[in-house]
């Protein structure tokens, strides 16, 4: 394949990419979206391998088809409620690559003199940097998704000097690396530092938000795709990495903004968790409810609102959700959903369990269309949600959620809470929700629970 006939092909790959991200924004065109996306990147992968400059194709084809095999294998096992660790784990491997390419190029590259050389160094040091920082964040975000870590921030003492220490050595070698037209010893100590900087980083971030995180991480690995392809001279992973880094950037932003979050405080090293409670505060007595009693409520509602949390994920109870909602609408009951935008632990993870048992897209609405209705709602269903529905972040200003938006469904007549236990949330705050007079609490799974409603409907 010719170099025009390449270059050709990364146009209309990156074409694809921008429709891919179009695609996205919106649930109905979600699916055309993932199609142009993998259009793309068959496009980009076939124009690569088989451009003049590609060389062992032998091991290129046995790194796909071995990339390819765990690919097809973890996309069939893995669960919905899964992907945000899923998600996590796979731009850590974007940043482990952009260090290995780094290593690689400066290893073995073309003689360059003078200017070029100090721009082509300074492209392997922020490609080393900041995949380093990916590498090791991404890890930290995928364990306390995962669970083998703790949700709490890590508190060490002096965290923030810390961090300003990693950032202020690593522009130090970074000097001394490109002064020194190369230093293998300048590389390796940055790549440690990096490493520990990422890890840290995360771990100094609490549950709460965790959402951020993984969208942040998202535009890292953009930004480390990005350096991988200055470094290789590929103007498609140029344009991809700067894609997806200034889209998760950007996706960044309108969360922090969503959860009333500085988005500099939280991407250095947590915010609002100096003061994070144990979660143990005695409020009061909560309120039991049984399912046939619940479905009493629901016949002689006019107005109902389902705000499902990750709970439901868990739960897998999206689908007797689906069937209760068609019941009560078959009843004449007005039942719509109101998503938080970091209800999950993904960016829309709600609204792709809805759309996968086939809810609505028109009842299923946003915190900020739907805030207003809760005052005029008989019944409020609060499925697996906690921390989006506390509040504590309205009330409490000595809370770690202070000020942070949420569904105010303690507006409502009555409200329902789907919960195993008392246990707080994720965030590890207590919700005052559980212990006002017109809350009542469903213990049990929330699937089970569901389904006994639908059964006494």
């Amino acid at each position: 394949m010719s170099a025009g006939l390449v270059q050709a092909a990364y146009i209309i790959a990156a074409l694809l990419f921008i429709l891919s991200l179009a695609g996205l924004s919106k649930q109905e065109s979600a699916k055309a979206g993932n199609y142009f996306g993998m259009a793309g990147m068959t496009i980009a992968l076939l124009a690569t391998i088989f451009s003049p400059t590609s060389a062992g194709l032998g091991w290129i084809v046995l790194a796909m088809v071995t990339g390819g095999a765990i690919g097809m294998h973890l996309a069939r096992k893995v669960e919905m409620t899964q992907m945000p660790e899923l998600v996590a784990i796979l731009h850590s491997f974007v940043g482990l690559a952009a260090v290995l390419v780094g290593y690689n190029t400066y290893i073995d590259h073309p003689p360059l003199y003078g200017a070029m050389l100090s721009i082509h160094l300074v492209e392997i040091f922020l490609g080393v940097f900041i995949g380093a920082v990916t590498f090791t964040g991404s890890i930290v975000a995928f364990g306390k998704l995962k669970g083998i870590f703790s949700s709490k921030p890590m508190m060490l003492p002096h965290r923030h000097k810390l961090n300003l220490a990693a950032v202020l050595v690593s522009v130090l070698l970074l000097s001394h690396f490109v002064s020194a037209q190369g230093s293998a010893l300048a590389l390796l100590l940055v790549t440690f530092i990096a490493l520990a900087f990422g890890w840290h980083l995360v771990a100094s971030i609490g549950g709460a938000d965790m959402p951020v995180v993984v969208s942040m991480l998202n535009s890292y690995s953009g930004w480390a795709a990005a350096a991988a392809g200055f470094m290789l001279s590929n103007d498609l992973l140029i344009v991809t990495g700067a894609l997806v880094g200034s889209s998760g950037a950007i996706l960044s932003y309108i969360m922090c903004k969503a959860m009333n979050r500085s988005f500099i405080s939280v991407i250095a090293g947590g915010f609002g968790t100096d003061g994070l409670s144990s979660g143990d505060e005695e409020m009061g007595e909560y309120r039991e409810i049984q399912a046939e009693e619940v479905a009493e409520l629901l016949k002689e509602a006019s107005s109902v609102i389902i705000t499902p949390g990750y709970g439901m994920a868990v739960a897998q109870a999206q689908y007797p959700v689906y069937e209760m909602t068609e019941k009560l609408r078959g009843m004449g009951v007005e039942v719509r959903f109101g998503i938080h935008p970091v209800a999950g632990r993904l960016p829309g993870h709600m609204n792709v369990l809805l759309a996968e048992a086939k809810v609505p897209y028109d009842i299923v609405l946003e915190m900020d269309e739907i805030n207003e209705d809760f005052a005029s709602t008989d019944v409020v269903l609060v499925i697996g949600a906690n921390d989006t529905v506390n509040p504590a972040a309205a009330e409490d200003p000595g809370s770690p959620i202070a000020g942070m938006p949420v569904l105010e469904v303690w507006k409502a007549r009555k409200v329902i809470v789907f919960k195993r236990s008392m246990n707080t949330g994720y965030a590890g705050v207590q919700n005052p929700l559980f212990f006002k007079d017109n809350t009542a609490m469903l213990f049990g799974d929330a699937k089970a629970s569901v389904e006994a409603i639908f059964k006494a409907l």
